[in-house]
């Protein structure tokens, strides 16, 4: 059983990629209806997203809620000036907030830009979502020398990169 090897696929993995890059099927066990629909055992579906996970070919499985629609209308992207050199340390700090579902590190162009660490927040209200971003600010400590929050002003269709058949 060949699969996922230096980036490229086989044609196994490309129907289960197919299968999957518009969300798992809403079904108790999603890895079993993907494994009959490919004419494959579950065991090999789950098999097969684990070495494309680990080989880089795929990089996440997750969930991916309308913010919205679940009472969050209030999103603020939070953009933190840090030290370089603790970027990844501070980072795992914030990602690891509950209520933080992004977190990454993006370049910082000076001038204009001072900000490293990216954290997106959501909140009922933009209030809660000050008061969460407070709670990033003290956890960072001296390690935050400045940070701003960009609320969202409309809802962006999110997907990822799509493969054609």
């Amino acid at each position: 059983m060949s699969a996922a090897v230096d980036g490229l696929m086989d044609p196994l993995d490309r129907r289960l990629v197919l299968a999957t890059q518009a969300g798992l099927p809403l079904v108790a066990r999603p890895y079993h209806q993907l494994a009959e629909q490919l004419g494959v055992s579950p065991e090999e579906v789950m098999e097969r997203l684990a070495r494309m996970l680990d080989s880089g070919v795929i990089r996440r499985i997750g969930a991916v809620p309308n913010h919205y629609a679940i009472g969050y209308t209030a999103n603020g992207m939070s953009v933190w000036d840090v030290p370089e050199e603790r970027i990844d340390e501070l980072g795992a700090v914030v990602g690891a907030l509950d209520f933080v579902t992004h977190c990454y590190h993006r370049p910082r162009k000076l001038p204009e830009w001072p900000y490293t660490l990216f954290a997106m927040v959501h909140g009922s209200s933009r209030a809660e979502v000050l008061v969460k971003v407070e709670q990033i600010a003290e956890l960072l400590g001296a390690d935050c020398r400045a940070y701003d929050v960009l609320f969202s002003t409309r809802i962006l269709k999110k997907t990822g990169l799509r493969i054609g058949a």
